[in-house]
């Protein structure tokens, strides 16, 4: 599940299993469905 998150007067969406943050909640959402938690894939 995303979960919304203010930071700088901005509303972010943040992945609840790794931690990433995005301004677009669809970004999120679809971030999250393809998201293992274990490896992400923006640290390789």
């Amino acid at each position: 599940m995303v979960e919304e998150t203010e930071r700088d007067d901005m509303l972010w969406y943040r992945c609840e299993e790794c931690g990433l943050m995005f301004d677009d909640q669809g970004d999120a959402e679809q971030h999250e469905q393809n998201c293992d938690a274990e490896d992400p894939s923006y640290l390789q």
